[in-house]
């Protein structure tokens, strides 16, 4: 009788989540899924990164490279990996498994790139844990003014490493660095494990707990946002920070390449994209959710969470009088210098401290925990671990995962935080990013295109199109950017004429003006194709004629291809320079090392699809082998997940597909016209 009051308290707060038709756990509500999703994306890098690029690209005019940067890069990409997840039910291996077994590799790649972060994420929570800890005395110990001092010696305490030394030209190691600071940390030890602690609790019961958990680490740091905000905005001279982030125009910056790097690197930062948490919280959707409404409500929520606790972070610059000529901010300076220092000359300093560092510790658990479902989803799908419960696959991940975070506890943790922070964020994820839209417009249902246009002609493009952006890029940072922009188009253009000259007069329809030409006809199957069918196939489910959900549009299978894709390439680039001019740093070399495993992991995918196998339930192996059917939707409407072909589109004058050449394709079925 005692047991039972416990077990239905345990029960209140850690519900068994919901089941849908086929079994999978479900959201409760749509708005825990979005919730959810929204503490993935915000965190540290909407109130501290954010405002701080913001700043040095001196505010106003940055907006316009961040927007771009948003409809072209994050609303594109977050709805292919949460459409994906929701449709094919699954979470990152699984989803991509089933758009093709060759990218399976790509969706494994996703859970590396966001565990990566996950690793060294929770040990800078730690850090804020002490901070936070520290603002209970009184006085504050940095309140005279040396925060820095105290950050490096009290928080982290850091032994300084011994630099490392190049040669002048570049060309060897002279001296390695190295770090006479081998031991731990006891307090960032002690707060990691508290952090990972709570990350569990959120976590362990699935996504009936989570959906409860995100309302409190969603809901309360906005209220604390807020009042930051307003207690920001009213310091002395804040109107000056304010007048820098929303009203001085400086149109200069935008001739710089930074300025473009910097806003399409805090989009990928900001929004998540590539960490695989939006593909496995959607894999718990309804299948029928509209999945692209909810990724605009994300992706726009999360930049005006940003834009709003910006002014919080500009008002503190006018009232210290910082300008970005003199000084650069980042992420540690605003959050461990710039904002404390503030804070220390502020009435009740130890209240404002509290919930400064209380604001942050929430946005980063809200973080965390989405990083973490990423692999917990991918374990949670396969054969092997259905075996074992989720509060145990929740565990035994929790543990390992602290294991790992360690080394960034110890007195050189802060260097080795840097390093794996910069190869991640300019290398792993970037690379990730790039599979996904890559993949997404050239891997899906190729076999297609093959039957319509040939083997040579597919091959021969395909290889333009990859040889395009990998040549030119070498060529850009060997030559110039000029001789690597002409290298790449020409070898794309190349590819694309000879791909076109060598293709098969396709059979199947082909849409709009260019099923009245031949030439164009092949052309739009070589460059739209694969593209335009996973669009109307993701329709299919997640926009099922005659619901409300909004369709996927019809120019976003083009923007991945020629333009989201394009555009990670030239950013993932720099990391390989960068690495060159900081060799002589084993740290850097380790992470690098680390980071590069994720283009490993996709070529294997590739090539060797089968070894990736045990990735996935033996009863979902086949899925991501298609049958011949060019043009037609394959949908996975009904219950079962099965692939039934579906008329969704409105009719147009062309006959409809042969399919008797070829026993593999779909037989018996009304041909679906394209658009």
């Amino acid at each position: 009788m005692g047991a039972n009051p416990l077990k239905k308290a345990l029960n209140w707060f850690a519900p068994a989540a919901d089941k849908a038709e086929d079994g999978r756990d479900v959201w409760g509500t749509r708005a825990s899924f979005i919730l959810a999703s929204l503490g993935g994306a915000v965190g540290l890098g909407n109130l501290l990164r954010f405002p701080s690029i913001a700043f040095n690209n001196h505010g106003l005019q940055f907006f316009i490279p961040y927007l771009i940067s948003l409809f072209f890069l994050a609303i594109p990409i977050l709805m292919l990996e949460i459409a994906l997840g929701q449709a094919f039910r699954g979470g990152c291996v699984l989803a991509w498994h089933t758009a093709n077994h060759r990218a399976k590799g790509v969706g494994l790649s996703v859970v590396y790139t966001g565990f990566a972060v996950l690793i060294y994420y929770v040990p800078l929570i730690a850090w804020i844990m002490t901070f936070f800890r520290y603002s209970f005395h009184d006085p504050l110990p940095w309140a005279d003014g040396n925060v820095a001092e105290f950050f490096h010696e009290r928080v982290i305490q850091e032994v300084p490493a011994i630099p490392g030394r190049l040669s002048d030209d570049l060309s060897t190691i002279e001296q390695w660095k190295t770090y006479p600071g081998m031991g731990m940390v006891p307090e960032t030890v002690g707060w990691c494990l508290f952090t990972w602690f709570v990350v569990w609790l959120c976590m362990f019961k699935g996504v009936g707990l989570t959906g409860r958990v995100v309302y409190f680490t969603m809901g309360l740091p906005l209220v604390f946002i807020i009042v930051l905000l307003g207690r920001s905005v009213s310091l002395p001279n804040a109107v000056d920070g304010v007048r820098l982030y929303f009203a001085e125009w400086h149109g200069w910056k935008l001739a710089q390449g930074q300025i473009w790097q910097e806003a399409c690197g805090q989009i990928f930062f900001s929004t998540g994209i590539g960490m695989g948490y939006f593909t496995s919280f959607a894999s718990y959707n309804a299948k029928f959710s509209n999945a692209v409404q909810d990724s605009l409500i994300i992706v726009f929520s999360n930049s005006l969470i940003e834009v709003v606790a910006g002014f919080s972070v500009f008002a503190v610059v006018g009232y210290l009088g910082i300008q970005p000529d003199e000084q650069r901010l980042n992420t540690f300076v605003v959050g461990f210098y710039t904002y404390p220092e503030a804070i220390a000359q502020m009435p009740a300093p130890q209240f404002w401290g509290i919930l400064f560092f209380a604001t942050l510790f929430i946005l980063g658990l809200s973080s965390s925990f989405a990083l973490l479902e990423a692999l917990m989803t991918m374990v949670i799908d396969t054969d092997w671990g259905k075996k074992y419960s989720r509060p145990v696959v929740s565990t035994v991940i929790v543990i390992f995962s602290f294991l790992l975070s360690l080394i960034f506890c110890t007195e050189f943790g802060y260097e080795c935080l840097d390093a794996a922070d910069t190869f991640i964020s300019y290398l792993a994820l970037f690379w990730a990013v790039w599979c996904e839209a890559a993949c997404a417009t050239t891997l899906y249902r190729f076999r297609d295109v093959v039957d319509q246009l040939g083997v040579v002609s597919f091959s021969v493009n395909t290889f333009g199109y990859i040889a395009g952006t990998v040549v030119g890029l070498v060529v850009a940072h060997a030559v110039s950017a000029e001789a690597g922009a002409g290298v790449g188009f020409g070898l794309f253009a190349v590819g694309l004429v000879a791909g076109v000259l060598t293709a098969k007069t396709p059979t199947a329809p082909t849409p709009g003006v260019f099923g009245r030409n031949k030439m164009l006809a092949k052309f739009w199957w070589l460059s739209f194709y694969s593209g335009n069918q996973l669009r109307r196939d993701l329709n299919a489910t997640i926009a099922i004629p005659g619901s409300k959900n909004w369709k996927i549009p019809f120019f976003w299978g083009p923007v991945l291809k020629y333009i989201s894709a394009p555009i990670v390439a030239i950013i993932m680039s720099f990391a390989y320079p960068s690495f060159y001019a900081t060799r002589e740093d084993p740290l850097r070399i380790a992470s690098f090392a680390f980071m590069n495993v994720v283009l490993l992991i996709s070529l294997v995918g590739l090539f060797m699809p089968r070894w990736f196998n045990v990735l996935l339930p033996a009863s979902k192996v086949q899925e991501g082998e298609y049958p011949i059917a060019p043009a037609v939707v394959l949908s996975r409407a009904n219950v079962e997940g099965h692939l039934e072909p579906v008329d969704v589109e409105r009719p147009v004058h062309h006959e409809t597909v042969d399919v008797s050449s070829s026993q593999e394709k779909v037989e018996g079925h009304p041909v679906s016209k394209t658009e």
